[in-house]
């Protein structure tokens, strides 16, 4: 009569798991200030850190920000309201829709306005960029146009208010004494949920006038 043996057990190594957790991951993008491609977290044995140079492209900005000059490590992809929120700490300028239509995130360009929200930062260098802290006077004095803004109860919610502001001092820069009409389309890019357009063009007119 044969012997008989126990079945032979194999017993499977566990996968080795990668040490880069949920909270990890939160903090990267935070990090970043952009939304990053889930592959740079969850590739295969995840992704080196990224160096100044991706794909020919210079990571390392200089940018004229307000009258002075910030170096800054840019994305490829990134925007311009993005490197300025969350890069350089200007958190004035505002994200609303996010895909230029609201007109919360403006900023000038060389004293023309701009929604930054759909600017990458890469095509902005050389450039003078100039957002609402960039407007008032070195003792913290505010422009003329915040003032008229407050003055004529303009800001309700305040949300749009720094593209509201960014507006009308490009229009009054470039016409220092608008009409109404001429004023009310200067103003169009900007929407305001809380229904103020009365306030901030008397705000346009008010700082014309004192101006």
């Amino acid at each position: 009569m044969s012997e008989l043996h126990p079945p032979t057990t194999t017993v499977l190594a566990p996968e080795p798991r990668s040490n880069w957790s949920r909270r990890d991951f939160i903090k990267g993008v935070i990090a970043s200030g952009v939304t990053v491609s889930g592959v740079s977290y969850f590739g295969a044995g995840l992704t080196p850190r990224l160096s100044a140079q991706i794909g020919g492209v210079e990571r390392l900005l200089s940018l004229a920000v307000n009258g002075q000059t910030r170096r800054v490590d840019v994305l490829p992809g990134e925007t311009l309201a993005m490197t300025l929120r969350y890069k350089l700490g200007l958190t004035g300028t505002k994200l609303g829709c996010d895909r230029g239509e609201c007109g919360a995130c403006t900023v000038l360009l060389d004293g023309v306005t701009n929604y930054s929200c759909s600017t990458l930062t890469h095509r902005v260098r050389g450039r003078e960029i100039t957002t609402v802290e960039g407007l008032e006077g070195e003792d913290g004095t505010l422009h003329p146009v915040q003032q008229a803004f407050i003055d004529e109860l303009g800001p309700q919610c305040g949300f749009c208010t720094p593209g509201q502001v960014m507006s009308a001092v490009a229009l009054l820069r470039r016409n220092p004494n608008p009409t109404r009409a001429e004023a009310r389309t200067a103003m169009s890019g900007n929407l305001c949920r809380c229904g103020a357009y009365e306030h901030y063009l008397n705000g346009v007119m008010r700082a014309a006038q004192e101006a």
